[in-house]
């Protein structure tokens, strides 16, 4: 061991506390939950004094040597303790929340044990220092993260789940490959150590395949298009706290994973920046439209991440582009991060207050849920607004800087005879951002606008719809986004400017003027756009109106276009299985061909056999004994039906049966990979244990 231990306690408090919390559970629930507070604000505090380290002396690291060979390396600078800190404040909001929102809920030992193992996994796939470490962590989360999602066990809930664990496995091969092919060419997969190591190495190609593989993987847990097909039907299944914490952590370490190879593997890398920013450009834009069309509450939030986390992509596309002029992009990245973690937190426990109280999430069922309902209405107005853009709101400043960088590329972009395609890129953003105002103006006016068909149960929950504690964790959070925004130049320009390092960011030339005309002029246009989209596309379109004249939300999004249903689980659930079942039964009746050849060939027994002989003295003698006791029996109880059966020529066919048998087992190719694989299960445990 080397360096501050106290990183490695912040990874396994939560995990231990999830032991605790189970076992507390078992005894006392109401135990148990204070206890899984109690653990997430330890694990707060503890990353309150750890960010107070770093900003005040730089980056503190710890090394576990020799844990599988390869060891365990953690280093926290300024945007990893900065994100692990967001992510201890909120599971710690998400768990106050969860005591209130699982109180009627089945299955809450496991829910509070897998929601504090995950929050120890995704700490430790922020503070990792290299890609073995960042591996381990980020499929620990997956797997602990899919119980999340099947936590109500409906038919719905088991669906998405195993979308969701086909997607985790697949990515997770992926990305262990690439580390294979990475660590073949460089000798290493530290952080610090990539860029350099990646010069020397002989085989661009390699590098090339080693990073499209991680890619998959990163992707996958980030809501990339086109592996985002997992994103819009857990969110909605999953309860409305785990929900919190998927749209806003955990799809945060698919990007952290993103940002390392291409702030690190791709540094600078023209041909790899532009796959990220046309792969951004693509969730964008398609989770923007996406969420316009749901009807589900819940699973417009969620397309509405795959949306953001799209807003981030381009940022990330835009710092490899822009080389090392890339400030405006680093900044707008990382701010966009933070904001769209705590947007998501707030949208994601308001749609679990309503939850909770009605158990339902169609627009058409919950409308008017939210009139005189003041704590609500200001959770969901900031969530809102902030998300929209809006100035003087926390999304409007991220927003501004990525903009800003685009538009900063565009001057180089002419340059390379690639103008009309970046300024299609501007477009393409503004538009999507008006997409966002529109679906966000759209969840708004049906919950504190319109009226319920029966309203009065509506106003029926006015009094008591929520606890202290929720209110608190609700208002809290929804409280920073104003005050982030109002203020960008002591909040968040301090806030990029201490984690911009990790990006490989540099210092402004010059301040930003967020309010300038010409950059509130893109957010009014993105606003304008979103008020049509609202007005022709939604009111006119996805609405109809009923017998009864009053109009409701219709969901008319083409079935077909489901690649979940229409693409995904018909190749990996259908034709490869199919494909899978012929080449191993080709291959099983090749394997007899080839034994029964070799068996009347070369291995053809002699012609002139040996007569049967008895395979050992004792089964002779005990089969003797036995043919004895059948004669005395047959010349007296069993004289007229005599047994007609000798125990000498049995004892002798089936011992020499069970030595064939035992013979062409040792000699088979599966008993030798049955061998083979608990030779590397022993090699493991020691690895693990002595070693």
């Amino acid at each position: 061991m080397e360096g501050n231990i106290s990183i490695l306690f912040a990874v396994l408090w939560p995990m231990i506390g999830a032991l605790a919390c189970f076992i507390a559970g078992r005894m006392d629930k109401k135990l148990r939950d204070y206890l899984a507070v109690f653990v997430t604000g330890i694990e707060l505090v503890l990353f309150i004094i750890l960010f107070t380290k770093v900003w005040n002396g730089g980056e503190l690291y710890f090394v576990l040597h020799d844990f599988c060979a390869r060891g365990l390396w953690f280093r926290l600078d300024g945007f990893r303790v900065s994100y692990a800190l967001i992510t201890a404040l909120m599971w710690m909001m998400a768990t106050i929340f969860s005591k209130e929102y699982l109180k009627k809920e089945r299955n809450r030992n496991r829910f509070y044990f897998f929601l504090l193992l995950t929050l120890g996994a995704t700490i430790g796939v922020f503070a990792s220092d290299d890609l073995f470490t960042t591996f381990i962590f980020f499929e620990i989360m997956s797997l602990s993260s899919f119980v999340w999602v099947i936590q109500e066990e409906k038919k719905e809930a088991i669906k998405a789940a195993e979308t969701y664990l086909a997607i985790a496995i697949i990515g997770g091969l992926a990305m262990l490959m690439g580390l294979f092919l990475l660590y073949s060419q460089t000798g290493t997969l530290a952080f610090g150590e990539l860029y350099h190591a990646l010069q020397m190495a002989e085989n661009k190609a390699v590098i090339y395949i080693a990073g499209a593989c991680m890619l998959v993987g990163f992707g996958a847990k980030a809501g990339m298009f086109p592996l985002h097909v997992w994103l819009p039907k857990s969110h909605p299944v999953a309860p409305a706290p785990a929900s919190a914490l998927l749209s806003g952590i955990l799809l945060k370490t698919g990007v952290f994973g993103i940002l390392v190879m291409t702030c690190n593997i791709f540094a600078y890398d023209y041909n790899w920046a532009m796959v990220i920013l046309i792969c951004g450009t693509l969730t964008m834009a398609i989770g923007a439209i996406l969420a316009v069309f749901q009807v589900n509450l819940k699973s417009i939030i969620a397309c509405s991440s795959m949306s953001q986390i799209g807003f981030i992509l381009v940022g990330v596309g835009m710092q490899g582009l822009l080389g090392e002029h890339n400030q405006l992009a680093v900044r707008g990245t990382y701010l966009h991060m933070v904001n769209h973690s705590v947007i998501k937190l707030v949208l994601f426990m308001g749609a679990g207050v309503i939850v909770m109280n009605l158990h339902k999430l169609d627009l058409n069922k919950i409308r008017g849920f939210g009139r005189k309902k003041p704590a609500l209405l200001f959770a969901f107005l900031m969530g809102a607004i902030g998300i929209s853009g809006i100035p003087l709101f926390n999304g409007y400043v991220s927003k501004t800087l990525l903009h800003e960088s685009i538009v900063e590329y565009g001057e180089v972009a002419s340059e390379l005879g690639i103008s009309s395609f970046i300024t299609g890129i501007e477009w393409i953003f503004l538009i999507s951002g008006g997409f966002t105002f529109a679906y966000m103006l759209k969840i708004f006016i049906a919950l504190f606008i319109e009226k319920n068909d029966d309203q009065a149960a509506m106003d029926a929950y006015n009094k008591k719809y929520m606890n202290k504690q929720s209110t608190f964790a609700l208002i809290s959070i929804a409280v920073c986004i104003p005050v982030m925004g109002m203020a960008p130049g002591i909040v968040m320009d301090k806030m990029a400017d201490f984690a911009q390092g990790f990006m490989h960011g540099h210092e402004l030339h010059h301040a930003v003027h967020y309010f300038s005309l010409e950059n509130l002029k893109g957010a009014a246009i993105s606003l304008s756009i979103g008020a049509i989209v609202y007005v022709v596309l939604v009111r006119m379109v996805l609405m109809k109106k009923r017998a009864d004249g009053v109009k409701e939300y219709v969901y008319v999004w083409p079935t077909w276009m489901d690649l979940e249903n229409s693409s995904y689980r018909p190749v990996i659930g259908v034709a490869l299985p199919f494909v899978g079942a012929v080449v191993c039964r080709i291959a099983d009746k090749t394997a007899d061909g080839c034994a029964a050849l070799l068996a009347n060939t070369v291995l053809r027994p002699a012609r002139n056999r040996r007569p049967l002989q008895y395979c050992s003295r004792f089964t002779y003698i005990v089969g003797d004994m036995l043919d004895g006791i059948v004669a005395f029996l047959n010349r007296t109880v069993c004289k007229k039906k005599p047994l007609k059966f000798s125990f000498v020529n049995f004892f002798t066919v089936s011992t020499t049966e069970v030595r064939r048998t035992s013979t062409l087992i040792t000699r088979s190719v599966s008993f030798g990979l049955l061998l083979f694989c608990i030779g590397l299960l022993m090699t493991l445990v020691y690895l693990l244990i002595v070693a």
